[in-house]
């Protein structure tokens, strides 16, 4: 299995990525090959700082970068010699099984799109977060930004995605899956979670246990939490401020250590023909390296081929 990685991307490029990137190739089973992408001469000078071989590694030369100023639809196009650009052209042809980046978010939702396309029959491909569970464990949220306005198929899809990644990712046996809301009963929210629920009310399509708040959604009531991108990145991004908060005050708590991106350094892009991971801007050498493992785990698991087949 090859696992390709934009060095170019992020904040830290191309350091954390370089040395991440040496840290998971200690860490992956044998079978996993790791593709570093971008500046070859880039790429040796960063591995000779580590005393780490470049033949332990492939390198494939994209001297060109998308940066997080750059418009994600103009600079696929624009720049084809970048990181991105080549990453999604060897992903496109199977030369690399899973694809990751910490760079231009935008450009990589656009390169899934139309690089490898969506997964026949799915309408709104998204991406997920982890919720930590207080009691131990995990589950998702999805949308959490890729589509801030949605229709109720739409977040039928993403539970079922959800549902998939939570049971063939996660390995959780029937997930349940519900749906975020201002109130459990049937009739509460806005037009599109009530319009939603009624879709989900009763189908065999993945084991939904109704709505439930956001206060419950770190109580580990759901595996699965289904809601639009706006919803869900507002939900990300008050978890990050919390954690950002306690921890530049000193506190240490050992559930709330777990909201460290470093963590889950990645998540994939779901309804898409391939593996796309997207990792954090802000990513060091730590995120880095349990993105590519997390790329490693989503290729071995067969969750696209999962998803095809749910879509047929």
């Amino acid at each position: 299995m090859k696992i390709g990685i934009d060095i170019s991307g992020g904040d830290f490029a191309p350091s954390a990525n370089v040395l991440g990137a040496i840290l998971a190739k200690k860490e992956l089973p044998s079978d996993a090959i790791i593709v570093l992408l971008g500046d070859e001469q880039q790429i040796k000078d960063e591995l000779a700082k580590e005393n780490a071989e470049a033949s332990d590694f492939e390198i494939v030369h994209a001297p060109e970068v998308i940066t997080m100023h750059d418009h994600p639809t103009r600079a696929l196009p624009s720049k084809p010699n970048s990181s991105i650009s080549v990453g999604f052209h060897l992903l496109a042809n199977n030369h690399i099984q899973s694809f990751a980046s910490t760079g231009n978010t935008g450009a990589m939702l656009v390169g899934a799109m139309y690089k490898v396309n969506a997964i026949p029959g799915v309408i709104r491909p998204c991406i997920t977060s982890v919720l930590p569970i207080e009691s131990g464990g995990n589950s998702i949220i999805l949308d959490v930004g890729s589509n801030a306005d949605c229709k109720p198929d739409v977040l039928y899809q993403f539970a079922v995605l959800g549902s998939l990644y939570a049971k063939y990712v996660l390995e959780i046996e029937n997930p349940k899956v519900a749906l975020l809301n201002i109130g459990e009963e049937e009739s509460k929210g806005n037009l599109l979670t009530q319009s939603a629920y009624k879709l989900m009310d009763g189908t065999t399509d993945f084991n939904f246990i109704g709505n439930i708040e956001g206060r419950d959604i770190f109580l580990g009531k759901a595996d699965v939490v289904v809601c639009d991108g706006f919803t869900g990145n507002v939900v990300l991004k008050q978890a990050e401020g919390i954690y950002s908060i306690l921890k530049s005050r000193g506190i240490k708590d050992e559930y709330f250590d777990r909201f460290n991106y470093e963590n889950y350094g990645g998540t994939p892009i779901l309804g898409v023909n391939s593996d796309v991971i997207i990792g954090h801007g802000i990513s060091n050498e730590i995120a880095v390296k349990n993105m590519l493992v997390h790329a490693y785990d989503v290729a071995s698991s067969k969750l696209t081929q999962k998803i095809k087949e749910a879509f047929k």
